[in-house]
């Protein structure tokens, strides 16, 4: 049947034995005519699948295998490269599974997140951007569409968003003032945006390529907590001159338009009595009506699902644009939208963003670009981690695993492809993928939709949007910016209770500098601090020195955290090291051991006397179970303390050390650790092994000192 939920096909007429066939979605006739009465990648039809079914249940995981092709052919692919194929490009797996259950969800939830987004995109373009409102809805065209074929979030919607959006107005808005474009200057304005959105995407894919994706781990959540919140706030003043119909004024008050959030506060309350009563009513009443209907969505959603599929920001403004047109409220100062339009009359034009004459562009945006790009993916990897990959989830996509690389190139290709049509820069959002999984949303091929809706708005429906007006827009770009803001409180209200000053004191500091000064200050403090925390944290070694727990054998407990709960043994020190040993944190690894000698603890002040006694140092213990890496610098620095150490007659021992095969155990050879310390002998098993060693020779060398005590 045509219509049934296995494929748009028919039915299989044999047992669908692996996941990822083509018959999935074609069925039987399409597939088997297209592929081949088989597998998707197999050659030998059919009875090759019997087998290879019967051999995957009756052998064990790499029994009779050998070899990567082996293993590729073992779960159902002729080759690794075929494997690769599909790994690199998600859309090979997920296009075989797809079913008419999935279409349905899909359409709606495209439809849905059109109705909100659309117009969204059109206000980040003309409002945020400060370039041609068309240029917004490109990001739904192309990121989309490409986010569909590469990326490993079945459920993620990537598209355009304000942080984004208001970077790259800075860079249209200093162009201007630079005297490089014009305010009117429509197509110069395209053409930056494209190298800003190229540039990113370029950074983006090039993290991705070598295998960065632990890149959104550097920003702290203080720092994006707080530089997010004043975004949001920059956002809502800045709304706040249109919405009050202020432009005009605004152009004629030197630095207003270019100021800072403080300097626009005070020009809006020297200027408030020359607001526009039309066009506040319009832009208030708005923002009023669209808070209202989401907090009843919000409320009511839990108990009716179906109130998520309400339009409400579509209604609103289909409703304004059709007032507007039948009262000409234009005609009575209400600014509209008008023709929206490419700046090259072409629905699409193609322009490369890298090219000589755009160079002066590029050295301008290089820094926004790499914000953008870090936003941007952080954003989309907090939405990808949050919806997860499709694993698990019932009549959900199987075999879509998540990988922060692949999300890089994804997110990249997407946008260098993006700026070549000279769009907004478009990652996953997390509200809007929300509103995707709500509506019914189950496959990229939502995300397919929403592209193919957008090039039929584009070819077909842009002349309605002639009487859009801009307060509208402007106020729905507030409630983004109140979104922004609102999750602030509740992370200010945890950093209080735990009383984390240091966070609260980036948040204020980034909040701060970009209200009062600049997006640029802020984001070069925010980064700076940001990387200097990631750096100090990295360069800190983490040693400890350890006590025996009275009553156990070979029990030992780190002594600094409860010092009352252990005891030392006379005579020796042991220091555990839970880490790799790198250029990174060795630096003060010296220093550091120097002060657990003298004090027993590496926080102690070094103008402090010395408390322990230099008996007690006359054996080292290392434990380097943790020690699970270690390159050159590391290791030069712990022969410079074995020596040291081994000069000043002090015995020096290893517990817990990897195998000799271990690449860590050869350059402890090479680098004559070993020899140093006494041989192989002093290389043990266990910390009290170590200790029973060191016991040995202390022995042995008093009565080789005293033989006269031996005798007795």
């Amino acid at each position: 049947m045509l219509g049934d939920d296995h494929g748009f096909g028919g039915r299989y007429a044999r047992p669908q034995s692996i996941v990822g066939g083509p018959n999935g979605v074609l069925g039987d006739a399409v597939g088997d005519t297209l592929f081949g009465d088989g597998r998707f990648f197999s050659g030998d039809g059919g009875a090759e699948n019997g087998r290879l079914e019967k051999r995957r249940r009756s052998q064990k995981w790499g029994r009779h295998y050998d070899g990567y092709d082996a293993l590729a052919r073992y779960h159902a692919w002729n080759t690794k490269q075929e494997a690769y194929l599909v790994y690199y490009f998600p859309i090979l797996r997920w296009i075989t599974q797809y079913r008419w259950a999935f279409l349905k969800g899909d359409l709606i939830a495209a439809l849905t997140m059109a109705s909100f987004y659309i117009p969204m995109s059109l206000s980040y373009a003309s409002n945020l951007g400060h370039i041609p409102p068309i240029n917004g809805l490109y990001s739904f065209v192309f990121n989309p569409l490409l986010y569909a074929l590469l990326g490993s979030c079945p459920q993620m919607v990537v598209g355009p968003e304000a942080a984004g959006s208001l970077l790259l107005g800075t860079v249209v808005k200093a162009s201007i003032s630079g005297g490089h474009s014009g305010e009117e200057d429509d197509d110069m304005n395209a053409r930056i945006a494209g190298v800003v959105t190229g540039m990113a995407g370029a950074v983006i894919l090039i993290a991705g390529l070598t295998r960065l994706g632990f890149l959104d781990s550097v920003l702290s959540r203080p720092f994006l907590r707080g530089f997010i919140s004043a975004i949001g706030f920059v956002i809502f003043v800045d709304q706040l001159i249109p919405e009050m119909g202020l432009v005009h004024v605004a152009k004629h008050v030197g630095g207003v338009s270019h100021g800072s959030s403080l300097d626009k506060i005070i020009f809006l309350a020297r200027n408030a009595g020359k607001a526009h009563r039309l066009t506040c009513a319009m832009a208030f009443g708005s923002f009023a009506v669209i808070m209202v209907c989401r907090e009843v969505k919000r409320r009511l959603q839990p108990r009716i699902p179906s109130i998520a599929y309400v339009p409400d920001r579509f209604i609103i403004v289909v409703l304004s644009a059709i007032l507007t047109g039948v009262f000409r409220w234009d005609r009575q100062g209400l600014e509209i939208l008008g023709d929206v339009k490419s700046s090259t009359g072409s629905p699409f034009t193609f322009r490369f963003p890298f090219i000589p004459a755009h160079m002066q562009h590029v050295r301008e945006a290089m820094s926004t670009s790499f914000l953008i790009a870090l936003l941007g993916f952080f954003e989309s990897s907090v939405a990808a981690k949050s919806l997860g990959g499709g694993e698990g989830k019932k009549d959900g996509l199987q075999g879509m695993s998540l990988s922060a690389n692949r999300e890089l190139v994804a997110l990249g290709v997407a946008n260098v492809v993006g700026g070549c049509f000279m769009a907004l820069p478009a990652f996953g959002g997390y509200g809007r993928s929300k509103v995707n999984v709500a509506t019914g949303g189950r496959t990229p091929m939502s995300s397919i939709f929403l592209s193919l809706i957008t090039v039929i708005c584009i070819l077909f429906l842009l002349p309605y949007f002639y009487y859009l007006p801009k307060a509208v827009l402007s106020a729905m770009i507030s409630v983004v910016a109140y979104s922004l803001i609102e999750e602030a409180p509740h992370d200010i209200s945890f950093f209080l209770h735990i009383r984390a000053w240091p966070e609260l004191f980036l948040m204020s500091l980034i909040f701060l500098s970009t209200i009062f000064f600049s997006l640029s200050l802020g984001i070069a403090l925010g980064i700076g601090l940001s990387l200097l925390s990631v750096v100090r944290h990295a360069t800190k070694p983490r040693i400890q020195i350890l006590g025996k727990v009275p009553g156990s054998q070979d029990q030992f407990e780190n002594a600094e955290t409860s010092p009352n709960q252990v005891e030392f043994v006379d005579g020796c020190l042991i220091v555990k090291i839970p880490e790799p040993l790198t250029f990174a944190n060795t630096g003060d690894l010296k220093g550091r051991l120097r002060r657990l000698e003298l004090y027993g603890n590496t926080t102690a002040h070094p103008a402090l006397p010395r408390v322990r006694d230099p008996q007690h140092n006359s054996n080292i213990i290392f434990d380097i179970h943790g020690v699970t890496g270690l390159d050159g610098s590391g290791t030069q620095v712990l022969t410079e303390i074995v020596e040291t150490y081994v000069a000043r007659g002090v015995r020096v021992f290893f517990c817990r050390c990897p195998k000799e095969e271990s690449q860590i155990w050869k350059l402890f050879e090479k680098s004559g650790i070993v020899e140093r310390c006494g041989g192989r002998r002093h290389f043990v098993r266990s910390v009290d092994e170590a200790l029973r060693m060191a016991e040995m020779e202390s022995l042995s060398d008093f009565f080789e000192r005293d033989p006269g005590e031996g005798g007795a």
